[in-house]
């Protein structure tokens, strides 16, 4: 699915790959973007989130004859942005048909030292069904403008909006592992209060 994995690369052991939701979008005119997301779980005193890049497709390819050529993208001017948790309800929002768009079409936006990001997620349905999801950077100097577009099928914006929902818990309360905790106390007055009862 990746047409630039990285060949001869040294597999990841077990834990140690973040594995990333991926759109690839190529077309006859080289117009085409791919998206990946990727799910980054709460942590210590760190909020969760998914971390969503897009890159404008550079290159046709030719996939007839023996030897198929696959589209590239531009993954070195790659768009990224953090969705927090409120970005993403705003999203689910969109995908879920609550909402037409991310804040009436005006999207959200986010600002970093050198860069505004602006996100825009809006249904349509003309010249076909399904959702655009856009990135807009430019740099605080003004001088260095940047965008990235895709459109989603619903089929990939209901696959898209189950993911986002069923990570929820992660982005908020992390990955939950044991902590040991003596319950003793709980248990005793539990059963006293059951034997007061009783009696």
């Amino acid at each position: 699915m990746n047409e630039n994995a990285t060949k001869g690369a040294v597999p990841a052991k077990v834990g140690q790959y973040r594995p990333d939701l991926a759109f690839y979008h190529a077309n006859a005119k080289g117009t085409g973007c791919a998206l990946k997301l990727s799910l980054h779980p709460a942590h210590d005193d760190t909020d969760g989130c998914i971390m969503m890049t897009m890159a404008n497709q550079l290159t046709v390819g030719d996939r007839r004859g023996p030897n198929p050529v696959f589209p590239k993208f531009d993954w070195d001017g790659r768009l990224t942005v953090k969705l927090d948790f409120s970005d993403l309800t705003r999203i689910v929002q969109v995908l879920r048909g609550e909402r037409e768009s991310i804040e009436d079409g005006k999207g959200v936006y986010h600002r970093t030292a050198r860069f505004a990001t602006r996100i825009v997620l809006r249904h349509m349905v003309e010249p076909m069904s399904g959702y655009s999801l856009e990135l807009y950077r430019t740099s605080n100097d003004g001088k260095d403008e940047s965008s990235a577009r895709i459109v989603l099928f619903d089929w990939e914006a209901l696959g898209l909006c189950l993911a986002i929902e069923n990570s929820f818990s992660v982005i908020s309360f992390g990955i939950p592992m044991l902590v040991e905790h003596d319950t003793t106390a709980y248990r005793r007055e539990a059963r006293e209060a059951c034997n007061v009862v009783a009696a």
